[in-house]
């Protein structure tokens, strides 16, 4: 998994490098709305939404952590660094 020239070649790229941090930032973003449900004490209702809504943040945030990650390897394709 290596590109062309330059600084962004993705020598340094690491499938499980990805793995963990993006699975680590999700349970990051699980573990505040597990705390926030623990804080609060809310109704069952509410604590489903902020469980959903935990859910959600570590979805994004696996996104988030995984694109940067590769764009930081591999290059933006968006502005013509790779091919």
């Amino acid at each position: 998994m290596t590109g062309g020239p330059g600084p962004n070649r993705g020598d340094d790229f690491s499938l499980a490098r990805l793995a963990l941090f993006s699975l680590g930032a999700a349970v990051a973003a699980l573990a505040v709305a597990t705390v926030v449900i623990v804080v609060l004490e809310p109704s069952p209702g509410v604590g489903l939404a902020i469980g959903l809504a935990g859910v959600v943040t570590a979805i994004a945030a696996m996104g988030v952590v995984s694109k940067r990650m590769t764009r930081k390897a591999f290059g933006d394709p968006e502005d013509g660094s790779r091919s």
